[in-house]
């Protein structure tokens, strides 16, 4: 069970290994991008490569669903970033459970948006938790993890790719023991529990009173969806590309201090931040360089204001 690029290289490993994958299934087709063309989730795309056999229920908690989930009597359930919950009928199943690949340090960062969190609150770390599944999210016991160290170059894309290939090694590295009887599950502690539930329009915006520093891991862990913004001339403008420049002033934050083709230098709530890729309303993506020549905005503007 999987939808997106993440599921992918741990569907693409249990074939390798020759596991026996009696069905795929995932979410149904969806409309994309701004012509919403209906578009189906990259794992239908590589299971129909493979000759799996596809299921996409709108809900399977749906009786029909679960009846045709358990046609299917499958020893092991694997999941990775499915997007719904198991119903109790689906988790009591199958003989050896229903697992879950997550990209997170379980029981750091449970829910939908790990890994933008993780970039967001500038974590040093991260990594992969398989462990098995219960009915609240992200909460049963720790199988195996595998940790990573997170880079200032890296962003939700070269985080995801990175997560992706580590959770399907580990996969591949867990599975043996968990069939044989012989891994011991570990229970997640409580008090470290913090949730990353999906990112809503307000995480998007900047707020220029933050630390230049914050503002930074904001952008990257939004690159490349969905994108920071701020406002310019009341409009959204989005911030593709930041980095930190460690310059005190005496301006209030939002405020533009330069603009050339080095960078949009903007005051923060402490040290500024360098704009080195932008794209205002209705234009393309766009350097700092490129910006710079269309002479669009000044020192002094504010930037955040609706007007």
């Amino acid at each position: 069970m999987g939808t997106p690029d993440f599921a992918v290289p741990s569907l693409h490993m249990l074939m390798d290994k020759g596991y026996e994958v009696v069905g795929v299934i995932t979410q149904p087709d969806r409309p994309v991008g701004r012509k919403r063309v209906l578009t189906p989730p990259p794992v239908k795309v590589a299971a129909e490569k493979m000759g799996l056999p596809v299921f996409q229920p709108e809900r399977l908690r749906e009786p029909e669903a679960v009846a045709r989930f358990l046609a299917m009597k499958p020893d092991l359930v694997v999941t990775a970033a499915y997007g719904q919950l198991l119903p109790e009928e689906v988790l009591r199943a199958p003989k050896h459970g229903c697992i879950n690949v997550h990209a997170s340090l379980l029981p750091k960062y449970r829910g939908g948006a790990p890994i933008h969190h993780a970039l967001i609150n500038g974590e040093k770390e991260t990594g992969v938790t398989i462990m098995y599944m219960v009915k609240e999210l992200d909460a049963g016991d720790i199988l195996s993890q595998q940790a990573i160290p997170i880079t200032d170059e890296d962003d939700v894309g070269t985080l995801h790719d990175r997560l992706a290939k580590v959770g399907a090694d580990l996969l591949a590295k867990t599975l043996p023991p968990l069939l044989e009887g012989t891994i011991q599950p570990i229970p997640q502690n409580p008090a470290e529990v913090t949730y990353a539930p999906n990112i809503r329009r307000e995480d998007e915006k900047i707020d220029w009173t933050r630390p230049a520093r914050d503002l930074f891991n904001q952008v990257r862990g939004l690159r490349p969806w969905p994108v920071a913004f701020t406002l310019w001339k009341g409009k959204p403008l989005k911030i593709w590309r930041a980095l930190v420049l460690e310059t005190e002033t005496m301006e209030p934050p939002g405020t533009v201090l330069r603009v050339d083709e080095a960078g949009v230098v903007v005051a923060a709530g402490e040290n500024a931040l360098l704009i080195k890729e932008l794209q205002p309303a209705g234009k393309k993506r766009m350097t700092a360089d490129q910006f710079a020549r269309g002479r669009n905005m000044e020192p002094g503007e504010r930037l955040g204001e609706d007007s």
